[in-house]
């Protein structure tokens, strides 16, 4: 019945890009003039064309079988869960106040008030803290005795502190990629007092040309231009700036999502983590707060410090009270998206759900028009 080979893939059209959730997107071709009925098994969200429609005034039709996949999305906070996975840090510092990650999850990374240092730590299994083992430190009290956060360059050659007690941020090269025993000061440091003097968050966009500042004074996001991605030398304040305080009047950490069109803040008034959306990706004055709260596991602590993973399904809190890492799942199952032609005209004027992971819908489509418009509609649903 079905003929996969007539459910042609355009290699031209094989562009992909990367959603919020890190899901591949997949351009297919359905080649109107090979056949009557194709079939499709989803592996990711897709979008299809339609081409070879008939000459004008010659009617044609075809039948779409579809199979349907789940894709994760990450930075769900709405649906985050306690994975009831911690680990201690405080054999090695008693006070965290930040943690962060390579890119592939093998390795984390703590600073600390107390032993004004950057603790390194090995993950055995990637992302699962339950895993992790301290390697190595290296001490920033030189420069900082009060660092409050702590971020990487994605390459992991540079890494960046910034403090309160010093009001700003230090710029630091590491000679062989995420191993902070060969890194080095850069002499480059980048001062926040003109914007608060108690700065408690950094992050950076992901090509390294905005840099945000979480200030604890005013409870407010400052967002700065570098004119050389990741050289804090070239940074300056971009006159742009977000107040969270109608959320929390005392925020600790800040993150993004990978595209920069979401924002989450944890603070230790509330002992909660916040979801905001940016209008304009990377430009926090447009920022605005999703009324989504999630209520972290250790109530009574005090949380410091938080990162996503790479592909925002898991997310990290550490807590400078209990001087433990909490790990919590940020990502949901959802059914792979179809995004249809333009011209196609549905039956109820409704484009239909995809079908659920491994269900089967049928739909038929007809032109009259050599391809100007098509008509749609479901013709099975959940069929065997």
């Amino acid at each position: 019945m079905a003929n996969d080979k007539n459910f042609k893939v355009k290699n031209g059209l094989q562009a992909k890009r990367y959603l919020q959730s890190g899901s591949a997107l997949g351009y297919s071709d359905v080649d109107v003039s090979s056949g009557s009925y194709f079939t499709k098994t989803l592996t990711g969200n897709t979008t299809l064309t339609f081409s070879n429609p008939p000459a004008s005034g010659v009617g044609s039709s075809f039948a779409l079988e579809i199979t349907g996949a789940s894709v994760t999305v990450g930075y769900d906070l709405a649906n985050a869960a306690y994975d009831s996975v911690n680990f201690s840090v405080g054999s090695q510092e008693s006070t965290p106040t930040g943690v962060t990650f390579n890119t592939d999850g093998t390795k984390m990374f703590i600073c600390g008030s107390n032993g004004d240092e950057v603790n390194e730590y090995a993950l055995s299994t990637a992302w699962d803290v339950s895993t992790a083992s301290f390697t190595t430190n290296f001490s920033v009290s030189a420069q900082e005795i009060t660092p409050e956060d702590i971020v990487f360059k994605p390459d992991g050659t540079k890494m960046y502190i910034i403090g309160r007690t010093g009001d700003d941020i230090g710029q630091y090269s590491l000679s062989t990629a995420y191993d902070i025993s060969t890194a080095s000061f850069d002499s480059v440091s980048l001062s926040v007092s003109s914007q608060d003097t108690f700065p408690i968050g950094l992050r950076f966009s992901s090509d390294g040309t905005k840099l945000f500042v979480l200030g604890d004074t005013n409870n407010t996001i400052y967002q700065y231009g570098l004119t050389t991605a990741w050289d804090l030398s070239t940074a300056s304040y971009a006159s742009k700036s977000f107040s969270v305080a109608s959320q929390d009047t005392a925020p600790n950490s800040l993150a993004f999502n990978s595209s920069g069109t979401k924002l989450f803040i944890i603070g230790r008034s509330t002992r909660d983590a916040f979801q905001y959306t940016l209008s304009t990706a990377w430009d926090i004055s447009t920022a605005s707060y999703d009324s989504i709260t999630f209520v972290l596991e250790n109530q009574p602590g005090d949380p410091a410090g938080m990162a996503f993973s790479a592909d925002g399904t898991k997310m990290y809190v550490v807590d400078y009270n209990t001087d433990l890492v909490y790990q919590y799942t940020t990502g949901s199952a959802l059914p792979a998206t179809i995004t249809y032609p333009s011209s196609v005209k549905w039956s109820g004027a409704t484009t239909p759900d995809a079908p659920a992971g491994g269900e089967k819908d049928v739909y038929t489509f007809v032109t009259t028009d050599g391809g100007t418009t098509y008509y749609g509609k479901q013709a099975g649903d959940a069929v065997a």
